[in-house]
């Protein structure tokens, strides 16, 4: 029988742990008893607490350094004309990014004499510069005086781009931690690279590059020794060595010369190059802002800038291509030769219309009190036109006005020099100026004259008919003193101009340019609310039955109701907004401009007619590309590979697919085109007719009048003006679109088209021209139509079997034309107004 064994008894593996410690702690006492083993184990626990304090106090936080790696500065926004040259900037700070490469070897060792002559030998901190820096500190404690930084490069690049400028010991000791791994992570290249184009110099210029730009006006390749050794010196604080003042000029001569003794020393230039430098003057040139004209585009640019903004943002917080950090590109259809011409045009308008009328008044107030100068130049306010100035009212005599301007100076403005009524008074404007008054004046003899910017305003858009880039913007009279846009801001009636896609609705339903529409009283009942409506002309009578072509020319209001109320205005309001003018509702009143649209939707709009009925959107600008080239906008914009081959390689050649969106029968929109020529040959804009081409337009003139337009153009090129004051009231009754806008358009367009080719309106596939009689619309055989403005047989546009089957003799239609010419002129010599001059200055009677 097998004895049993005895099983131990089981121990808790807790006890077994402490028994285990135990046993290791008793064999560690011995070695505690030892001193110098205590004392190392003390100084051991204190050395970790001390590096987590540390680490707790000053590293905890800290922003990778590595982030640098990936760092973008804010770069400015840059846009480029239609010929690709830069026209302006979107910038609140002035910086052109540049490669370590691109730097002038001398220049970076200017920089390296001045701030951190062992920039490539230490690894971040220089510790004797540290060291000196900690007793100027201590020396300046409670003094309120700012010691010295004793900061290498590298420590300015992590004081700029990561933690801040605070002034405080803890930010140095952070500053020093974040160099170290700085150098660990970026080359000296590197560094060099973010710190040249990262600082501060000065005059808003931030890097080098800029500040070579805004001090000498000069690329850094072009500088000069002495010059490179000034831009050196400005780190430190640009505005103690300012030019502009007798001290910083002294204070930056003995600092530059003390730059280039440092880089002789340094054995980076001979003695007699440090010489030589130090004899020369600094040799800055004035401070000026941006290097772009401030005065390119006005409102266009500032149309660029609402939707640059629209799409990336503003701010650097908005996305990595904000318009004022992003350092976008943008390609703009921006013209400036056709923009000279609209805003000459525009502003020589609103001049000749305003003439006569006396003063308009201030163009704003400052509160002396504060410092004129101070104010004024905080106002924002100036003017860009002739020699016209703006000028603060400092004070005012009987018989002189002290002026002050926005670069300090001062003058007078006699009396006899501000005599003309103001407006608002009747009195002399002398009479009416105050302190703090903001005025316009120019320059007369040895003082000043006063000048008065027009009241009334108004907008252009000038615009490519296949491609709706906007060529030239003008929103007023300058956007200097008011960046309100009309063109694309302000809601206007349009009056007749929208009259062409009224009949355009009609020929969709059913009419030809040869219907037959009674130009007659009309009744039209508008329902419970509104009731019945009565329109009719001004001088109670009536032409009758005309062609619609007739209706057009003459721009009868009585026949266009006509034509939408038996085309239905559910299809008229349809058209309307398939062409992107409003979205409106179907009543009668809409269909003579009631409604409310900008000046660059009713060019577009026009555009579309000229282009066959495509619809391109209106745009200004072509494509965005951010700061690496790459095109961010339009999002599915592609290249074309193979553009630019300076020769044919056999293969098929490119080709694009249509653009936009077609919104209009073809047939119909050349059919309109076609009547509104006859608009400029015979009917209210034939003040255009001189110019020798084809153009197409139509007229406008709102209830009041309060809006006078001309819309129109060529095959190729559309534009649009619209006069009027910016709270609507009357124009007075003779402005009428022919007499005050045409004009304008006349003067703006004419020298653009002498550039462009005379090309006519080409039909679509499936319009038939046929010879008919002008009056009557009748189809006449067997004859040409003639040469003069007023022929009695034309050429009309019709669709497929659309064209008038009774016919009339060549005789017959030379006599109607000769008898209705008659009667318009019996009707005017008996001192008669017209009804097309009437409803032309009405708009809309309703």
């Amino acid at each position: 029988m097998e004895e049993a064994r005895s099983e131990p008894a089981p121990t808790s593996i807790a006890y077994r742990l402490r028994r285990d410690a135990g046993g290791f702690m008793d064999r560690l006492r011995p070695l505690f008893a030892r001193r110098p083993v205590r004392w190392a184990a003390i100084a051991l626990g204190g050395l970790l607490l001390a590096f987590a304090l540390f680490w707790l106090i000053f590293a905890r936080g800290l922003p990778d350094a590595a982030t640098l790696l990936e760092y973008e500065p804010p770069l400015p926004t840059i846009v480029r004309d239609i010929n690709g040259q830069p026209v302006h900037s979107y910038a609140r700070e002035r910086r052109v990014q540049l490669q370590y490469s691109d730097y002038p070897p001398l220049l970076i060792r200017a920089y390296l004499a001045a701030e951190d002559k062992g920039f490539f030998e230490h690894h971040g901190v220089d510790v004797t510069g540290f060291g000196a820096a900690v007793l100027d500190y201590a020396s300046k404690l409670g003094s309120g005086q700012r010691a010295r930084g004793g900061s290498t490069i590298t420590q300015q690049v992590a004081k700029n781009l990561l933690i801040g400028d605070e002034y405080s010991p803890t930010r140095k000791v952070k500053e020093m931690i974040l160099a170290w791994r700085m150098e660990n992570v970026l080359s000296k290249q590197q560094i060099l690279e973010l710190y040249l184009n990262q600082i501060f110099l000065g005059r808003n210029a931030y890097g080098v590059q800029a500040a070579a730009r805004a001090y000498f006006d000069k690329d850094v390749a072009d500088l000069k020794l002495h010059e490179m050794a000034y831009l050196a010196i400005l780190p430190k604080g640009p505005a103690n060595y300012r030019p502009e003042s007798p001290t910083g000029m002294e204070r930056a001569l003995d600092r530059r010369n003390w730059a280039l003794g440092e880089m002789e020393k340094n054995g980076w230039i001979t003695a007699g190059q440090r010489a030589a430098a130090q004899a020369l003057p600094l040799g800055t040139v004035a401070a000026h802002g941006s290097s772009f004209d401030a005065r390119a585009g006005g409102y266009y640019m500032e149309e660029v800038r609402r939707r640059l903004i629209q799409l990336f943002g503003e701010k650097a917080s908005d996305g990595p291509n904000s318009i004022y950090a992003g350092g976008l590109w943008v390609r703009s259809p921006y013209d400036p030769v056709v923009q000279d011409h609209v805003q000459t045009a525009l502003r020589g308008g609103l001049l000749r219309f305003d003439a006569g009328r006396g003063w308009s008044g201030p163009v704003g107030h400052i509160n002396p009190d504060n410092g004129w100068e101070r104010e004024l130049a905080a106002s924002y306010i100036s003017v860009d036109y002739a020699d016209w100035r703006v000028a603060a009212v400092i004070s005012r005599s009987s018989s002189e006005a002290q002026i002050g301007f926005a670069d300090g100076s001062t003058g007078v403005l006699p009396a006899d020099a501000a005599q003309m009524p103001y407006r608002r008074t009747g009195g002399p404007a002398f009479s009416a100026l105050k302190a703090g008054d903001l005025i316009v004046v120019t320059r007369n003899g040895g003082g000043w004259a006063l000048r008065s910017v027009p009241e009334v305003s108004g907008g252009m858009v000038a615009e490519e008919v296949h491609s709706g880039r906007i060529r030239a913007m003008q929103g007023g009279f300058d956007s200097r003193l008011s960046s309100y846009n009309r063109a694309t801001q302000a809601l206007r009636q349009p009056g007749s101009t929208i009259k062409p896609f009224v009949y355009a609705a009609a020929l969709d339903g059913g009419m030809t340019p040869a219907s037959i529409i009674v130009d007659g009283p009309l009744c039209v009942y508008q329902g419970a609310g509104l009731g019945q409506k009565c329109f009719r002309n001004f001088s109670g009578g009536s032409a009758g039955p005309q062609t619609m072509r007739w209706g057009v020319e003459q721009s009868r209001n009585l026949m266009t109701v006509r034509a939408a109320s038996q085309t239905g205005m559910d299809r008229v309001v349809r058209t309307i907004k398939n062409v992107g003018i409003g979205d409106y509702q179907p009543y009668l009143s809409f269909a003579l401009g009631a409604g409310e649209t900008t000046v660059e939707r009713m060019v577009n709009a026009y555009a579309t007619l000229a282009n066959q009925g495509r619809q391109q959107p209106s745009k200004v600008m072509d494509y965005v590309q951010d700061r690496r080239g790459k095109v961010i906008w339009p999002q599915r914009w592609r290249a074309c590979d193979g553009c630019n081959m300076a020769n044919w390689d056999g293969k098929p050649m490119p080709r694009f697919g249509f653009e936009g969106k077609q919104v209009m029968n073809p047939m119909t929109a050349y059919q309109v085109v076609h009547i509104a020529e006859g608009v400029i040959q015979r009917g209210t804009a034939t003040v255009l007719n001189d110019l020798g081409r084809p153009l197409f337009g139509k007229t406008g003139t709102t209830n009041g009048p309060t809006n006078v337009w001309f819309v129109g153009g060529s095959p190729d090129l559309v534009a649009g003006v619209y006069i009027g004051y910016d709270k609507p009231r009357s124009l007075g009754g003779w402005a009428q679109g022919g007499r005050v806008a045409a004009p304008i358009w006349k003067a703006a367009m004419a020298p653009v088209l002498e550039t462009m080719p005379k090309t006519p309106f080409v039909a679509p596939a499936g319009i038939r021209m046929v010879t008919i009689d002008r009056r009557s619309g009748k189809r006449v055989y067997g004859v040409w139509p003639g040469t003069d403005l007023k022929p009695a047989v034309i050429w009309e546009a019709f669709k497929p079997e659309t064209e008038p089957r009774r016919s009339i003799r060549k005789e017959e239609a030379e006599a109607q034309a000769q008898a209705a010419d008659a009667r318009a002129a019996s009707a005017i010599s008996r001192g008669r107004q017209r009804d097309a001059d009437f409803l032309e200055g009405q708009g809309g009677i309703y």
